[in-house]
């Protein structure tokens, strides 16, 4: 269905309904879309009810900017609020999990349980990934396509799908060429909003003073071999955020939710069932 939240169209979906709501955020902004939180946290819909939305400026959703973090949070407010939800368990991975966390800074009231994958409290995870890159001995990255895809200045779509192949051969922990292809051809392409999350909001990049205001019980959960949101980026958020856990998933890359899916779904329920009381 279609939500309008502060004047654009989100594309949302609700699965489930249980008690609890969580709203899970997607990463890769101009890249990433509901289609990835729906395949991890929707197995969850047996128990919860799960709400999976393309942010502002992806997916499908309408493409009015600001495309600003204020902007992202504001709008996961709204759809709290539209919700009808006092409280929700806010979730996200990669570039969701800034806006989740942001969110649950700022919104502390509204926030039961937060659940964060493979993510950063601050920019500093940009030079780690770019050494990553070049370090690899999975492919030889084009310096030219990561800087652009990096630094927000892609040309186009067609150039950011071109710099996104490029990348993509990192993010797994074990390399299929075909699943690149597949993830390619799935990806939805909106350059505007990509430049502007890379050009714009990733240089100054930093919430970390905000994570000890996180009041609600937090499980950060990482890939060992993630090349792009490193470990040392989920083991700065656990010891900034009160009483937070940390689950490190051995056999993973940037997606412990399909990696080791069976293994971070029972840790993804063990906690909410002890956060929650569910």
């Amino acid at each position: 269905m279609f939500v309008t939240i502060n004047g654009n169209p989100l594309n949302v979906e609700i699965l489930g309904d249980g008690e609890h709501t969580i709203i899970a955020c997607h990463g890769a902004p101009g890249l990433g879309s509901l289609a990835e939180p729906r395949a991890s946290f929707g197995r969850l819909a047996d128990a919860y009810r799960v709400v999976v939305f393309d942010a502002r400026g992806s997916g499908d959703s309408g493409q009015a900017g600001p495309f600003t973090h204020e902007q992202w949070v504001n709008d996961v407010e709204g759809l709290r609020a539209w919700l009808g939800a006092e409280q929700v368990v806010i979730a996200g991975g990669s570039y969701g999990g800034f806006i989740a966390m942001e969110y649950a800074a700022r919104h502390p009231g509204r926030v039961g349980a937060v659940v964060l994958r493979d993510t950063s409290a601050d920019n500093a995870n940009q030079e780690l990934a770019t050494r990553n890159a070049a370090a690899s001995s999975r492919v030889t990255i084009d310096q030219d396509k990561l800087d652009r895809i990096m630094s927000g200045t892609v040309r186009d779509d067609a150039d950011l799908r071109d710099c996104w192949r490029e990348i993509l051969p990192l993010y797994d922990h074990d390399y299929d060429p075909a699943v690149v292809e597949r993830r390619v051809a799935a990806t939805p392409y909106h350059y505007t909003t990509h430049n502007y999350a890379f050009a714009v909001n990733q240089p100054n990049y930093d919430i970390k003073h905000l994570l000890p205001a996180i009041t609600a019980p937090t499980l950060v959960t990482v890939g060992r071999h993630d090349w792009i949101t490193p470990v040392e980026c989920s083991q700065t958020i656990a010891g900034l955020i009160p009483h937070a856990e940390l689950r490190v998933f051995e056999q993973s890359g940037h997606s412990p939710q399909v990696e080791e899916a069976g293994l971070w779904e029972a840790t993804v329920r063990d906690f909410l069932g002890r956060a929650l009381g569910a």
